[in-house]
């Protein structure tokens, strides 16, 4: 590789604000903050607003739609008048 053209890889953490789910991985994206992580290491931190832990469809709170309702409303409206 040469040296000075790729950017820093190094572990960060990654923290959702709504649930407070944290997980440690590798990334060279910048950050600012820094949190203490489980084994006593300081790490950098970057906070997501959403994550798996709080996207609806991954925590099964997603709202499902008529969609029944809606395909019936369309056959009526374009069926050509039979």
């Amino acid at each position: 590789m040469k040296k000075g053209i790729h950017p820093d890889y190094r572990p960060v953490v990654f923290q959702d604000v709504a649930t407070g789910y944290a997980f440690l991985t590798r990334s060279t994206v910048p950050t600012k903050r820094t949190i203490e992580w489980e084994d006593g290491k300081e790490y950098p931190l970057l906070t997501l607003e959403v994550s798996s832990s709080s996207h609806p469809f991954y925590t099964g709170t997603q709202r499902l739609l008529d969609s029944a309702g809606r395909v019936e409303r369309f056959q009526r409206r374009y069926s050509g008048g039979d």
